[in-house]
């Protein structure tokens, strides 16, 4: 297809010539007939696939009832939604917004502003090396990738990196102007990297020791992708915020900062957004919340997690991964050599959609209600793109 079919696009990043027209489930296809398997799924957007029943039929319903009579009146979806995810936090109360970068950068805000209502003005974040919080000037200056501090300076001020996964470097780095702690519990970006066991409860202690804020940014790992709804959970840790996005919406966009009563200190005009808590996202975020907080499907997303790493493991074996690591239905394999953009298109052109984030690194987030046969097919077809570019 002609460069100029594209032009009116602003290239920020590369993609392959291929047009997506359709999608059901774990597949998706080009507008050439071509079917892929989604093992990317919008960079684990689609909690329950492509095109799901649940979020069909809630799209529907509220379309012709409400979509957005503005954010300043309120609407039954989004306070229906709001107690949903105060009931399965133990938080007390919740800000929409549209995407994951935004609820972290409301939840910057608030920290700061509980810095100067409760620690004399202190601003600085802690976050970590590697971390990845989203793209907004703030979020970006929070986040730890490599080369972000320099795209578009000046960077904004208050962030301080420590090395993910130590407790100890975050209590060697907390001042008396330190207001909290910012971390991801399984960073996605970076290449799906799980820290120590214990590193949470440690961050909590140190919270609370401190008398500073312990911010989890789950937008990747919550609403079920590591096999519990909040990934904090398997450590029985409650942060004072956490921030939601990705999967909340199950493909649409919609994201929330939840916080604890003592951390919440807005006053009117703080904060706001024009399509915040619109009904029309709100109905939709409370059918995915609905099905992926039931136990059954959660089990299954654990189960289902369990297939992968054994698959991952046979096939590091053959084609000598250095690591595999991942939790539910977020897993990461690092290769022998930096191929993995190779990978990603071998497997392409084979029919299976993965992640390279890393020069040596493939990254996997299906569907969390993804087919056992469809988990076989595509380790049968990385297999396959593993061997055509000769990982070793």
């Amino acid at each position: 297809m002609s460069e100029d079919k594209f032009s009116p696009l602003m290239p920020i990043t590369s993609r392959p010539e291929s047009i997506m027209i359709r999608g059901k489930g774990s597949y998706l296809w080009d507008d050439r007939g071509r079917r892929y398997l989604d093992f990317i799924q919008g960079w684990a957007v689609n909690a329950l696939g492509h095109c799901p029943p649940e979020i069909l039929e809630a799209l529907g319903q509220q379309a012709g009832q409400l979509i957005n009579p503005s954010p300043a009146l309120h609407n039954a979806p989004q306070l229906a939604l709001s107690s949903h995810l105060v009931s399965l936090s133990g938080l007390s109360q919740v800000h929409f917004a549209n995407s994951g970068a935004e609820a972290n950068e409301a939840a910057i805000k608030l920290a700061r502003k509980w810095g100067q209502v409760k620690r004399s003005g202190a601003f600085e974040i802690l976050s970590t090396k590697n971390g990845f919080h989203g793209r907004t000037l703030a979020t970006m200056a929070a986040s730890g990738k490599a080369g972000w501090d320099t795209l578009f300076p000046p960077p904004m001020p208050g962030f301080r990196k420590v090395p993910f996964g130590d407790a100890e470097a975050v209590s060697q780095a907390i001042t008396s102007e330190t207001v909290a702690v910012l971390v991801e519990p399984i960073q996605g970006e970076a290449g799906v990297i799980v820290p120590p066991s214990g590193y949470l409860r440690d961050l909590r202690s140190l919270a609370d020791d401190h008398n500073i804020l312990l911010i989890l940014d789950e937008v990747q790992t919550g609403v079920g992708r590591t096999g519990t709804f909040f990934a904090c959970e398997q450590e029985n840790v409650t942060p004072d915020i956490i921030t939601l996005g990705k999967g909340l919406g199950g493909g649409v966009p919609i994201s929330a900062m939840l916080a604890a009563k003592h951390a919440c200190c807005f006053a009117y005009g703080d904060q706001g957004g024009t399509y915040n808590g619109n009904p029309l996202m709100t109905a939709v975020g409370l059918a995915v919340t609905k099905a992926v907080s039931n136990q059954h499907f959660l089990d299954g997303v654990a189960a289902a997690g369990i297939v992968i790493q054994d698959a991952l493991t046979k096939l590091g074996d053959r084609f000598d991964f250095r690591d595999i690591r991942g939790s539910g239905l977020l897993w990461a394999v690092d290769l022998s050599r930096p191929c993995a953009a190779d990978v990603q298109a071998a497997a392409f052109e084979l029919g299976l959609l993965v992640n390279a984030p890393r020069s040596n690194t493939l990254r996997f987030m299906p569907a969390l209600n993804v087919e056992s046969d469809d988990i076989a097919s595509a380790m049968e077809i990385l297999e396959h793109a593993l061997a055509r570019v000769d990982v070793h």
